[in-house]
């Protein structure tokens, strides 16, 4: 597929090729992975587009959102041909006398506008549409349609806080609580989305229910929505204040039988909220957490095992009952084989486990 056919926003700043592992920087802007992780593994600390200086250790947020539309994207015929009159689809989807039907093809022709031209997103963003396509999302004969329209329209960063100022915080609560496993994923990817902004995570995490949905997910869900809402509780979680909230919710007992059983991506989770207190105590009251950690660490992807690492080294700096059950399960060995991994992260959190596990069993032996 030809590069110049497609949106700007699908190619990477650095690159300036199509994006196929999109993750969005601490500064609101999305590269594609390697691109940025040359430019980190450099030594650069600052954001390659603001140049504001960026955390020792960046986060690199998956943006799921925006790889979802790249796979999916086709060549549509030019805007002219599609619909002539794109103001016609906004009255119809606003006005009360339309019928569902009518709502209906008006939301999937939006979406599809939407979906490749950012300066429609910014005019629909900006028209009375808004407040009709947020009373869609909670109708349940339009918000499958509905949903993908609203996600394309938090692609834009200028429109993230207007739409959590607009509302649509309780629309996806709902959502998440009473909608179909579908339209559930749909709107954890939306959460993901919107909680780019740092701003939106301290309002989305302060929401009653935000949190606790998507923990119910992660409880009682499957396939496609669990995924989503652990990369949705990865986002909001990297604000303080929300890990004890997820803590507060039974999060943590939650993430740990879901990396049991193979969902990878709550060791992510698991790490952020190894940061906090009440997470670290929850985890060492957790039978076999140190367990499942290290069996991530005998056969997870790099990524979890960079997190695995990470939460081991949590657990062990703040308690010797966790230094000895590692040591048990064979994680200083374990360790020692990533020291020289190509991931410099997954070297530097080996590094710091090693440390941790060595400094805190010696103290041991010297009170012994």
């Amino acid at each position: 597929m030809a590069t110049h056919h497609l949106p700007d926003h699908f190619k990477c700043p650095i690159s300036l090729e199509i994006m196929s592992d999109p993750v969005i920087l601490s500064s609101g802007h999305t590269f594609d992975r390697s691109s940025i992780q040359r430019w980190l593994d450099a030594g650069y600390r600052t954001c390659p587009i603001t140049k504001l200086p960026l955390p020792d250790q960046p986060s690199l947020i998956p943006n799921h959102a925006l790889r979802s539309l790249i796979s999916n994207y086709t060549l549509l015929p030019p805007l002219h041909q599609t619909i002539s009159q794109p103001q016609t689809l906004i009255s119809t989807l606003t006005s009360p006398s339309s019928s569902s039907d009518s709502k209906i093809d008006s939301l999937r022709h939006l979406t599809r506008l939407s979906k490749r031209d950012s300066a429609f997103r910014r005019h629909l963003a900006d028209s009375a549409a808004v407040p009709a396509v947020l009373a869609a999302v909670v109708d349940p004969a339009l918000q499958e349609k509905a949903l993908p329209l609203l996600l394309n329209l938090t692609l834009d960063d200028d429109s993230k806080v207007g739409l959590v100022a607009e509302g649509v915080v309780a629309r996806l609560v709902a959502v998440l609580l009473n909608a179909p496993p579908d339209c559930r994923a749909v709107a954890a990817t939306i959460v993901t989305s919107l909680s780019v902004v740092e701003v939106n995570k301290a309002t989305i995490g302060a929401f009653p229910a935000a949190i606790a949905a998507l923990v119910a997910i992660l409880r009682d869900g499957k396939g496609r929505e669990r995924k989503e809402a652990a990369t949705a509780l990865y986002a909001l979680c990297s604000f303080p204040d929300n890990r004890r909230r997820a803590v507060s919710c039974g999060a943590v007992p939650i993430l740990l039988r879901n990396v049991e059983i193979g969902l990878e991506r709550c060791v992510e989770v698991i790490g952020v909220l190894a940061k906090c207190k009440e997470g670290r105590e929850e985890m060492e009251g957790y039978n076999g957490c140190v367990q499942i950690l290290a069996r991530v660490l005998r056969n997870g992807s790099s990524r979890g095992i960079q997190y695995a690492l990470f939460a081991l080294t949590s657990l062990c700096l703040y308690s010797q009952e966790m230094v000895l059950l590692a040591l048990e399960e064979g994680v200083l060995e374990a360790s020692f084989v990533f020291v020289e991994d190509d991931n410099e992260k997954v070297r530097r959190n080996a590094c710091n486990l090693i440390r941790a596990l060595r400094s805190n069993n010696s103290n041991h032996d010297r009170v012994e």
